[in-house]
């Protein structure tokens, strides 16, 4: 494989890079086979002593990253369903000078499943959830010295994990040179985003660039991370409002930061000048970039919302992280035919995006997301909202009001109410142990 990465050219490195090591390979005895990559069941570990719950999480790259842990101790059979519309931070660099779909989400929920049970394995993990400085000067001298071998980050990472991700880390180098009209700045960026991007852009497949990912950072192989939509291409975010307004980009509907390397504030964003009405997907590419598009969601996410035994929508941003994956086509259809627990996660304090809202709005927004009500009429579903929704998640002193009558009309009256904590950063989030213990009381009285 390098040989023919290093036909194409590599970037100039004090130190050359070895062939990628026998030891490491993508079929192995930890790996499942790359034909099996649209195909896998996580309905049950194939060495698990117990059952094991099987559940499909709609979330974004943050939120839901808090209870991760605590939910590998439920079960492992989990497929985690992330959108592919980023645009902040280091993935927009990456998207503007190297196009493709955002894989920030992506990546940081594979870190939050990978393995840290060895001094190797922390080391790994560290060295790919690790980001540069901000000042773009001092980033890019650490970026070369991490690339070419000799940061400290590589203590404790064995040779043949090295030089497997050194060649990747290199070859997205490789990549950013090779785009002579464009300068990269490497300002807050994510090693294991630049990982990331370098194998997908290598294999031009991003369900194998997770794979790899998955594999190099040893997460449970009964455990999946699934992009909503399995392309190459670079995707849009849009949204309408309901006095018209269109927005262009997650960036700009979630959080804008007017264009400066300032870091993400989702906390104090001002207020959209009217509610929501949808989003949908919109081109990046010609001239008329504000049309709308209608990309194909990923089969192995509607396989897997056949069989699994629990659907969640995760905590997070409403209209950015979850809706996203909601209004593809198919989507709402296998969730309405499903008779398994679906279970709604509120946040624990409103946002930008969902300012004023009661938990019955956002019980409204998902089922008009998945009923696609705003959009094409020939693609409109009209299922009522507990054919999408069974059970509604709250956090106790949470900020965001539970209107019982609202929610009854909509045919919803399961409400469970789980122990809070206060997090200094964003407010009221869930205490974690709190919430796998009523999930896995909900599912075994299922």
């Amino acid at each position: 494989m390098v040989e023919s990465l290093l036909k194409l050219g590599t970037p100039p490195l004090s130190k050359p890079l070895l062939p990628l090591p026998f030891q490491f390979s993508l079929s192995s005895s930890r790996s499942l086979p790359m034909s099996s990559l649209n195909s896998v069941n996580v309905h049950r570990s194939p060495t698990a002593s117990s059952f094991q719950p099987s559940i499909l999480v709609f979330s974004g790259g943050t939120a839901f990253n808090g209870v991760v842990e605590e939910l590998k101790k439920l079960t492992t059979c989990v497929a985690h369903v992330l959108p592919v519309s980023d645009d902040g931070g280091s993935t927009a660099e990456i998207v503007r000078v190297l196009g493709g779909p955002a894989v920030g989400d992506i990546r940081s929920r594979c870190l939050r499943l990978s393995d840290q049970s060895t001094s190797e394995a922390l080391a790994v993990r560290n060295l790919l959830g690790y980001r540069l400085p901000l000042d773009p000067q001092e980033a890019k001298l650490e970026w070369y010295s991490i690339v070419e071998g000799e940061h400290s980050l590589w203590k404790d990472v064995s040779k043949a994990y090295r030089e497997t991700i050194r060649a990747f880390l290199a070859y997205f180098q490789n990549q950013i040179l090779r785009r002579t009209n464009e300068s990269f700045c490497f300002s807050n960026g994510s090693i294991g985003n630049f990982f990331f991007a370098g194998a997908r852009i290598f294999f031009q497949s991003l369900d194998a660039a997770i794979f790899l990912f998955s594999r190099v950072s040893q997460i449970p192989t009964e455990s999946l991370v699934l992009p909503v939509i399995s392309t190459n291409d670079r995707l849009t975010l849009g949204c309408e409002l309901w006095d018209g307004m269109i927005i262009r980009g997650q960036n700009e509907i979630s959080h804008p930061t007017n264009g400066s390397l300032q870091l993400i504030d989702k906390e104090n964003s001002s207020t959209l000048p009217s509610r929501i009405k949808r989003v949908f997907y919109m081109s990046s590419e010609g001239s008329n970039l504000l049309h709308e598009v209608f990309p194909t969601v990923n089969p192995s996410v509607l396989e897997q919302l056949r069989n699994v035994d629990c659907i969640i929508y995760g905590m997070g941003s409403l209209f950015t992280s979850i809706c996203p994956s909601l209004v593809l086509l198919g989507v709402g259809e296998v969730i309405a035919s499903r008779s398994c627990a679906k279970v709604l996660v509120m946040n624990g304090s409103c946002d930008r995006e969902t300012s004023g809202f009661g938990a019955s709005c956002f019980v409204t927004a998902i089922t008009d997301a998945l009923n696609r009500t705003y959009g094409h009429l020939n693609n409109r579903l009209k299922n009522n909202p507990s054919e999408y929704i069974n059970t509604i998640f709250v956090p106790k002193d949470g900020e965001i009001p539970v209107d019982m009558k609202s929610l009854a009309t909509l045919g919803i009256v399961h409400v469970v109410r789980v122990e809070s904590m206060k997090d200094p950063k964003v407010g009221v989030v869930y205490e974690p142990t709190s919430l796998i213990q009523a999930l896995s009381n909900l599912l075994k009285q299922k």
